[in-house]
């Protein structure tokens, strides 16, 4: 089985997808540390790289066919990334907000910035990378319709979030088994 935890900048889905992958022992492929990877080796920040993404289309196809071939090797894989509710078929999908304001704050903690600073870069990002996605891919990020669940990190802390994801992915599990089962008989 594959899960796949997608999410805005901020909103948890690496904190999260690390925990299930572990709580379920299973392998984690994460595009937003392959990202954030790739911004650090240039030198850039996030939103330099976003800016640099958006000019060069060879770094978002790279990541996003990586986290697909990955995916489709593994049997069981939670694949952590903005985009992997819409790379990865034949998954569990889940995507995790948050208010601006909490995500904006999440931001300015792990990267050591002032929260100003955080709003303004976070929204310069999401609007890069909403144009890139809709110029590479004809995906509306803001169209949540294909994800199974979505959860709300404002108001459960990572531990619960991969309760209820876990709850979640066993009820479907459970449904798409009794319709196998229905459609043999």
């Amino acid at each position: 089985m594959k899960i796949t935890i997608s999410g805005l900048p901020g909103s948890g889905t690496t904190t999260v997808a690390k925990l299930l992958a572990e709580r379920l022992g299973w392998k984690l492929i994460s595009a937003g540390e392959v990202f954030r990877r790739l911004a650090m080796e240039r030198g850039m920040s996030l939103e330099e790289f976003s800016r640099y993404a958006e000019e060069n289309p060879d770094i978002d196809i790279y990541i996003d066919r990586m986290q697909r071939e990955l995916a489709e090797k593994e049997e069981n894989v939670v694949v952590e990334g903005r985009l992997s509710g819409w790379m990865i078929k034949d998954a569990f999908k889940v995507w995790i907000y948050a208010d601006p304001e909490i995500r904006y704050e999440r931001i300015a903690k792990r990267e050591g910035i002032e929260l100003s600073r955080a709003r303004v870069e976070t929204k310069r990002r999401e609007e890069l990378e909403k144009r890139r996605y809709k110029k590479f891919y004809s995906i509306d990020i803001d169209d949540i319709s294909v994800y199974h669940i979505a959860i709300n990190s404002g108001l459960f802390k990572p531990e619960e979030i991969v309760e209820i994801i876990l709850k979640a992915f066993e009820l479907v599990r459970r449904r798409e088994d009794y319709h196998k089962q229905e459609q043999k008989q």
